[in-house]
């Protein structure tokens, strides 16, 4: 699990928010088992630090309630990886130096590296397996991800879901790179048809990716 500097039940807290997307304090309470009263004490000294961020919204006849969810700096607080200034600092340059063109380059060879990375770590097995691995190599990363089988008709089908994206500096940057992180899942998985669910950058809590064998 990654580690925030925070006691327990605050990371508690914000990892929940950070897989849910928002939640009540009465759904926080209920879900992390915790008192009403504790959780709004660790709500408000959350909110003070700047790591969440809520809107009020009208449910019934009674009061408004707030409703949590991540702020940038929470969503950045759970990133275990901080290599991202440097990264994109490290492509202005590049595109300062030599031009739009050469980044794209460097980006679709990056991709293109991974890609036989992961096709040598995940070996021949099954999809199943190949997915299982796939999964802790991206958590590994940083990514937080999670494999959810469905079974539709006469078809083998996983979504991937990452709540973390371990490079979400560079790709608000350079959102084309994560264009080439679908393509990167479609060379691993060259049996499957990859489609991508979910997105962060359109604002949306995670990434999502639909694998489904050819």
């Amino acid at each position: 699990m990654t580690t925030t500097g925070l006691p327990s039940t605050k990371q508690n807290i914000l990892q929940y928010l950070l897989k849910q997307g928002q939640a009540t304090a009465q759904q926080l309470a209920q879900d992390l088992e915790i008192s009403a009263q504790a959780i709004r004490r660790h709500l408000n000294e959350l909110d003070a630090d700047g790591l969440i961020e809520y809107q009020s919204v009208q449910q019934g006849m009674g009061r408004p309630q707030h409703l949590y969810y991540l702020s940038p700096q929470g969503r950045d607080r759970l990133s275990p990886h901080k290599y991202g200034d440097f990264a994109v600092s490290f492509l202005d340059t590049l595109a300062e130096t030599a031009g739009e063109e050469q980044v794209s380059k460097v980006l679709e060879k990056q991709w293109q590296r991974k890609a036989a990375e992961y096709r040598d770590r995940l070996g021949k097995g099954t999809l199943k397996q190949r997915m299982a691995k796939l999964v802790q190599l991206r958590k590994d990363e940083g990514y937080m991800a999670e494999l959810h089988q469905v079974s539709p008709k006469n078809k083998q089908q996983f979504i991937l879901v990452e709540h973390n994206c371990a490079i979400s500096e560079v790709a608000e940057s350079y959102p084309s790179i994560c264009g080439h992180e679908l393509e990167m899942f479609a060379a691993v998985l060259p049996d499957c048809i990859v489609t991508r669910t979910q997105w962060i950058n359109d604002g949306e809590h995670r990434c999502g990716y639909s694998i489904e064998v050819k």
